[in-house]
């Protein structure tokens, strides 16, 4: 088999019918042709006047040699997919998964089907409880601790775009995005070049997911928070945690910490309990809102609105005179902002679409880097700290009854409130007008200041005056690592694996599944 890349083809290709791509714009005859086979798909929108799809395709075919010959862009493929390894005897005791988002339902997956039956503890609720219970909090503002945007089956991540995209490289990547489709994707995710699920197909998937972790022996509690640990001779021993209100242990030389970058009071007692941990680096800022056909134009030009383009997403970053850095980050085409607190007293804002991304609006956080000469302290957990302020500020602002401090841009960059305009903030229980100065450092709203208008010479528009702030954004990674060593275990005690982005390993849904598969590989491995 060899892979054709960066084919160029116009937007009213048929890509259902690849055989006439190959015979056609390729010239590999058709009955030399064995299968033809989608791989990537993208958008290159750099000439509005020239916007097209570039595709690439596996193909097997007579004559694989002389076509790698004539075509440049044509190489080997490796056959070969990832599998997880299985295991040969069952362990003595089950391991344990801590949260169940990317990095726990993926540890959890490839334990249960290696053999080694699972039992997952996550403090939040099913798919379709917390469902309930995060749209009550968006219609009432009644929050509950335990199960929100942030804690419940899949993690922050069911409770967003469900994008797909990573930046690093490994051959686990395909086989998380197989399994996804496999259960109840849409199969595009494994050839577009910037794959997403929305949020109304990714919670069929995590419960789909769920099922065939219990198919196949595991278990996952819900309603069960992580509470503690008891350890032999430098060795996890023992797992507690309490639901309904009732206390239990569990017997485990194995655990992967799995919990989430919100797990606070996580951190709080790992770090009580001498478990080795370091400040890291993160970000804090607004969700910015455009009209999404505004988008759509800056990016498509005449062509917006074309039937073979979706809404249109972008990603900007601008280095500014003050010697920081503004970028966007979780683009939501014809999404919303939604209310992802986890705390009373605190306000945070994430970014959420559908899979048709058809709404008003289009979203994404506008963030500026934070780390630890920002923090004012050398306390481990002194990133967290301060984002428990930045957030405690945003709440006040907001009017202490989770509405949502939110300004247009012309109002931030003249300094006084003028309303909002064409754009209606999304945000809900609601927001109220309130310019970002009264919740975020000077020398972020300085950034802000400076890199709008860069951003806007970059895409026409974008420092629009009705262009509307919503905050705060500040949970876009962990303010704290886990530190563990080459065996992925904890540096402070073995069979504890800090795992996924809460423990500062990974970062973004795909990235976080590889890091519980990885360390759930691990764990396996040693019982073999």
């Amino acid at each position: 088999m060899i892979r054709i890349s960066s084919i160029s083809v116009p937007l009213s290709t048929d890509l259902n019918d690849l055989r006439a791509i190959c015979t056609g714009k390729l010239g590999i005859p058709g009955k030399s042709l064995h299968s033809v086979r989608l791989s990537r798909k993208a958008v290159d929108a750099r000439k509005r006047s020239d916007i097209h799809f570039t595709i690439s395709l596996d193909v097997e075919a007579d004559g694989e040699g002389k076509l790698l010959k004539r075509l440049r862009n044509a190489a080997h493929l490796d056959r070969a997919e990832y599998r997880p390894p299985v295991l040969t005897k069952k362990p003595k005791h089950r391991p344990v998964v801590v949260g169940f988002g990317p990095a726990g339902m993926f540890a959890a997956l490839a334990l249960a089907e290696s053999g080694a039956e699972p039992i997952v503890l996550e403090r939040g609720y099913d798919a379709d409880k917390r469902a309930a219970v995060v749209e009550l909090y968006r219609s009432t503002g009644r929050l509950d601790p335990e199960c929100n945007v942030q804690f419940g089956e899949g993690g922050a991540g069911t409770f967003s775009d469900g994008k797909l995209t990573t930046g690093i490289r490994d051959e686990r990547i395909g086989y998380v995005l197989r399994r996804l489709a496999e259960f109840g994707a849409p199969e595009e995710i494994t050839f577009l070049a910037k794959p997403h699920i929305g949020t109304d197909r990714l919670r069929e998937c995590v419960k789909a997911l769920r099922r065939r972790v219990t198919a196949m022996g595991g278990e996952v509690r819900f309603g069960a928070r992580f509470t503690g640990f008891s350890a032999e001779n430098g060795r996890i021993s023992a797992v507690e945690y309490v639901q309904e209100n009732k206390i239990y242990s569990l017997r485990t030389d194995s655990v992967i910490l799995a919990a989430g970058h919100s797990a606070g009071d996580v951190f709080e007692l790992l770090h009580s309990e001498g478990i080795s941990m370091t400040q890291k680096s993160f970000s804090v800022g607004v969700r910015i809102e455009h009209l999404r056909e505004d988008i759509d134009r800056a990016m498509y030009g005449d062509m917006a609105g074309h039937p073979a383009l979706r809404a249109a997403d972008y990603k900007l970053a601008v280095h500014l005179p003050n010697g920081r850095s503004l970028y966007t980050f979780c683009m939501c085409p014809g999404g919303e902002v939604i209310a992802a607190s986890s705390d009373e007293g605190r306000i945070c804002t994430n970014g959420m679409s559908l899979y048709a991304r058809d709404g008003v609006n289009s979203n994404s956080a506008l963030l500026v880097g934070v780390g630890p000469s920002d923090y004012g302290s050398s306390h481990p957990l002194a990133g967290l700290y301060f984002q428990k302020r930045l957030e405690a500020a945003a709440f006040t602002a907001g009017g202490c009854d989770h509405f949502a401090p939110a300004a247009a841009v012309g109002s931030f960059m003249s300094g006084r409130l003028c309303g909002f305009g064409r754009v209606a903030p999304s945000y809900r229980p609601g927001v109220r007008e309130v310019l970002p100065q009264a919740y975020l450092p000077d020398y972020v709203c300085e950034t802000l200041r400076l890199g709008l208008p860069e951003m806007g010479r970059r895409i026409q528009g974008f420092d629009d005056a009705d262009a509307v702030l919503t905050g705060i954004e500040s949970r876009s990674s962990s303010p704290v690592r886990i530190e563990r060593d080459d065996s992925l275990q904890s540096q402070s005690l073995r069979g504890l694996y800090p795992c996924g982005e809460g423990a500062g390993h990974a970062g973004g849904i795909v990235s976080a599944a590889v890091d519980g598969i990885k360390c759930s590989e691990a764990i396996i491995n040693d019982l073999m």
